[in-house]
């Protein structure tokens, strides 16, 4: 069994202990540091090479925002991002994910959730609460009123059947899902988001769904 391990960066203690707590009792995570802001969180992802980094938002010296871009534009980064915050707001939700994020989730989860929030994002795929995701929708619907034409342009990079992918990853469906619905193989849905990530150059699904709404790709609709 594959241990994921996972380093903790929130400037209150008592966060991160309980955390720390909550994780190290699951048999296949380990924590294996906890950083008091987005400095020391760069420091120790340097020096422990976690898999996933939890990441609060608001933190003194270098939020999380900025700390998650960081971590995630140099080239062959492999560390995921999960933001924690316990601010209910679009912005935050909308601009972590932009800055490389693989999914957001709020504090106040339970440790089932916290624990598949992990594995979710350490397996690569695209997380965010439920109660976040109405929120973001609505914030993609503000924000791309006028699709960015650059970005457009890289969509007919695209096979039809990769951008009739990249419309249901954008949609929250996962593989499994994805594949049921376009009646194919579950491995020929993973070689497709494979070569969906490289031709648009993005590092993960979270990023995949970021572009196929700024692009316009996909419309929210109901706002």
């Amino acid at each position: 069994m594959t241990t994921i391990r996972v380093l903790i960066a929130d400037d209150q203690m008592m966060v991160r202990q309980g955390f720390t707590v909550l994780l190290n009792a699951e048999p296949d995570i380990e924590v294996v540091g906890q950083a008091v802001d987005g400095l020391d969180a760069l420091t120790q992802v340097a020096e422990l090479a976690p898999d996933v980094v939890l990441m609060d938002v608001r933190m003194p010296r270098l939020g999380g925002i900025e700390a998650t871009r960081r971590l995630t534009e140099p080239a062959g980064a492999t560390v995921k991002v999960l933001v924690l915050t316990t601010f209910d707001l679009d912005e935050y939700v909308y601009e972590a994910l932009r800055a490389g994020a693989s999914g957001c989730l709020l504090k106040d989860a339970s440790a089932e959730e916290l624990a598949h929030a992990v594995r979710v994002v350490a397996a690569g795929e695209a997380l965010l609460a439920p109660n976040l995701t109405k929120r973001l929708i609505a914030e993609f619907s503000r924000v791309t009123s006028s699709p960015r034409a650059p970005l457009k342009d890289r969509v007919g990079d695209l096979t039809e059947r990769e951008t009739e992918v990249l419309s249901l990853i954008a949609q929250g469906l996962t593989n499994g899902e994805i594949a049921q619905r376009l009646v194919l193989a579950e491995q020929t849905v993973k070689s497709h988001v494979g070569r969906i990530l490289g031709k648009l150059g993005l590092r993960d699904r979270t990023q995949a769904a970021v572009f196929a709404y700024e692009t316009g790709l996909i419309r929210p609709t109901g706002y």
